[in-house]
């Protein structure tokens, strides 16, 4: 499968040096059954015409409200992209939900940084019989009004629309960030230090188990099969 990954953004300081970049997070993840193209959106870049099966839009230190010319052109780009299928995360979890008639926000509820749990509220078919996950956050804004035409799939009190699959398009998003090995999650908190909220903490709580792999499982399953949301 052919998979185009739009890479919103960069790991900061040193760390694409120490762990990689998004896209190659992602190819990690997801194995080598995904022939993967990259393509860096701050530098003009969008894949045209239909030479990929599916889309994957990589999370971002921007924000989807930021006045930053690559922006409305992704936008413009998620709304255009037809029956390919596609997965945010993160930053493309916004971009997708602002794109398709939702609202992203700076939240009033601060960082969410380190292990974050949430219940399933949706199982689609691509999905597995847990009832709750757990996997590293990384986020300031969130998706405050739902898009329509959407299920929640997973959800927190901290982040309510964590998880969100289309009913009218092959598309699903995530808020969190199932790439993220815990060593990379951690280096990403101490260059935040003086802006998340007990650091120590977050820090600490990257320790616990996380459903990384399981997660990663539903991805390759939505994109692999015909399981996605009609």
């Amino acid at each position: 499968m052919k998979l185009a990954i739009l890479e919103t953004g960069r790991p900061p300081g040193d760390l694409a040096m120490r762990f990689g970049n998004y896209p190659s997070m992602f190819a990690q993840m997801l194995g080598p059954q995904f022939e993967i193209e990259s393509f860096d959106l701050a530098a003009g870049q969008l894949p045209s015409g239909g030479g990929h099966d599916a889309l994957l839009i990589t999370g971002s230190p921007a924000g989807v409200y930021e006045d930053l010319p690559w922006i409305p052109a992704l936008l413009d780009f998620i709304r255009s992209a037809g029956n390919r299928k596609m997965v945010g995360i993160c930053f493309g979890h916004q971009a997708m939900a602002e794109a398709l008639g939702g609202k992203v926000e700076k939240s009033d509820k601060g960082w969410g940084a380190g292990l974050h749990s949430y219940s399933v509220e949706h199982a689609e078919p691509w999905m597995d019989s847990a009832a709750e996950i757990s996997a590293p956050a990384s986020h300031q804004d969130q998706v405050v009004i739902q898009p329509p035409r959407t299920e929640i799939t997973v959800a927190s009190n901290f982040t309510p629309y964590a998880g969100l699959a289309w009913t009218d398009r092959p598309a699903i998003s995530f808020q969190f960030h199932p790439e993220f090995e815990p060593a990379f999650a951690k280096a990403l908190i101490t260059e935040r230090y003086d802006r998340v909220p007990n650091p120590e903490a977050a820090i600490a709580s990257l320790d616990q188990p996380n459903d990384n792999h399981r997660i990663a499982d539903w991805i390759r399953r939505f994109l692999t099969s015909n399981g996605e949301s009609e």
